[in-house]
């Protein structure tokens, strides 16, 4: 019978990364079934006792405190386990106060604007029941905010928001992941050169993959804005999206703008578009799953279908044809037995894979769907092709995002393997700084194992100038036998064409 152990610590708070990393390592060991390290706020505590990790010791946390979870198939396990973690703690500490981390570091945020007081913005990444708080203490001190915090009610962002807009200030987020300002990369971002395009996106994802794509092919970047994913939405009304737009129209370096989206409300669209309208400059918009026939767009806006529509961004704001433009007019004829797989890292990306395969008017469905997909539940279980959007929270609450463990996506992607009727796979490697060391070498060694291997189709968001290396990234995949494509767009239409 298995046994669950509890210690917690009290007054410890440590980065959730850096909890997750430790929780995987835990998870390794003989005779663990399931690990967690969390801070003791409620939603945490609901996390770890949905994973059947919480003990008495754990409900008593306090959300300043802690907890050490573990389950392990007998006790002697579990103490290992718990062992281990004292010293992984313990080594992250020492670690702090010696060598470069014996620097003084500020403990509050207050401190930290008195030691810089020339700052003007200040990242919040604290678990979601405290980021509004902090965020509210930021703006108070005339910072702009970046809240790389999820979990943030929707109440407390349109009230952070609406405060940023009355004091001129900018708000990105809540779950804000990516960021490129003046051109230093903010969390999950990637190194791309200075340029004349700027970014406005509520994905992370999606500016990444642009972002790339503008400078691989040769331009850069002078700014990337990151909104959150429920800017766009009518409750919240597109505040951070409008603003960020102002600034990229002000900016005397930025020539062009691109805003990325999933669907926004109809009337937070209109609105966005007619400020588009006014602007000098030319405009790129893409909302995924959504056309260009759906809206009326100024004459200095284009429609982009797809990021990498949206990254070839033209100097004098020219239309173009779209093959997305409107529905496919005849289905492509396909043999039974000829399922196409889509596991994702990155949801923008997820979404944009659903667009084109409905575009080609294919069955398909999500767990994260967009407009005209339906949900897995509810498709029929052999015709649809299927895309799976792993870093959604079924998938991540109290897990690290596939970024930053790619070990997320192996067990789905064996199964998917497996299965007789799935003839390719779809699959995302997202690089920059945040993002794991090496999630090409962790992907081969999983392809290389499978006993059955059905055709694989990849896209390696990144530059060569990332931690990572694209081009490094790119060739042990094609050694191993995957098809990289230039683009996410590029996988998903060589896909289409190998099973139809």
């Amino acid at each position: 019978m298995s046994v669950v152990v509890n210690e917690v610590r009290a007054g410890t708070y440590l980065d959730s990364v850096a909890l997750m990393r430790m929780a995987q390592t835990l998870a390794r060991l003989p005779g663990i079934e399931e690990a967690g390290l969390m801070i003791g706020t409620p939603a945490n505590r609901d996390i770890l006792r949905e994973a059947g990790v919480l003990g008495p010791e754990g409900e008593r946390a306090g959300p300043g405190d802690l907890i050490v979870a573990v389950r392990a198939r007998d006790a002697a396990c579990a103490h290992e386990a718990l062992g281990e973690a004292r010293r992984l703690l313990d080594q992250r500490r020492a670690a702090m106060a010696t060598g470069a981390g014996a620097t003084w570091r500020p403990r509050s945020l207050r401190t930290a604007h008195e030691a810089l007081p020339d700052a003007n913005l200040a990242l919040i990444s604290v678990p979601g029941d405290f980021a509004a708080v902090e965020a509210m203490n930021a703006l108070r001190r005339g910072l702009n905010v970046m809240i790389f915090s999820d979990n943030v009610p929707l109440a407390d962002e349109i009230a952070l928001k609406r405060q940023a807009q009355d004091r001129g200030l900018l708000v990105m987020g809540p779950d804000c992941g990516t960021a490129i300002i003046a051109g230093t990369p903010i969390a999950f971002a990637n190194a791309v050169p200075r340029g004349d395009v700027g970014i406005i996106g509520a994905s992370g994802t999606g500016i990444q993959e642009v972002s790339c794509l503008v400078a691989r092919a040769g331009r850069g970047i002078s700014h990337a804005l990151g909104t959150g994913g429920r800017d766009l939405t009518a409750e919240v009304g597109g505040i951070t999206t409008l603003m960020a737009f102002d600034l990229l129209d002000a900016d005397p370096e930025t020539r062009e703008i691109v805003i990325l989206s999933k669907p926004p409300a109809p009337e937070v669209a209109a609105r966005v578009l007619a400020r588009a309208g006014r602007s000098a400059k030319p405009v790129t918009v893409s909302f995924l799953g959504l056309r260009a026939g759906d809206f009326a767009l100024p004459a200095n806006v284009r429609f982009a279908h797809t990021l990498a529509e949206a990254a070839a961004v033209p100097r004098d704001g020219a239309g173009f044809v779209s093959p997305y433009a409107h529905q496919a007019a005849q289905r492509p004829r396909m043999a039974p037995g000829r399922r196409i797989a889509g596991l994702y890292g990155g949801g923008t990306l997820a979404a944009e894979a659903q667009f084109i395969l409905a575009s080609a008017g294919l069955p398909v469905a999500s767990n994260a769907p967009i407009p005209g997909v339906p949900p897995l539940a509810s498709a029929e279980t052999k015709p649809a092709h299927r895309i799976l959007d792993l870093g959604d929270d079924a998938f991540t609450r109290g897990r690290p995002h596939p970024m930053l463990e790619p070990a997320v996506r192996d067990a789905p992607l064996k199964a998917a393997a497996a299965d007789p009727d799935v003839a390719a796979l779809l699959l995302d490697v997202v690089l920059g700084f945040g993002a794991h060391r090496d999630p090409a070498g962790h992907l081969r060694d999983v392809v290389v194992s499978l006993p059955r291997r059905p055709l694989i189709f990849a896209s390696v968001t990144g530059t060569d100038a990332d931690p990572q290396v694209r081009r490094t990234q790119v060739a042990c995949l094609e050694a191993a036998g995957v098809r990289v494509a230039p683009s996410n767009a590029a996988a998903v239409e060589a896909a289409i064409a190998a099973v139809s």
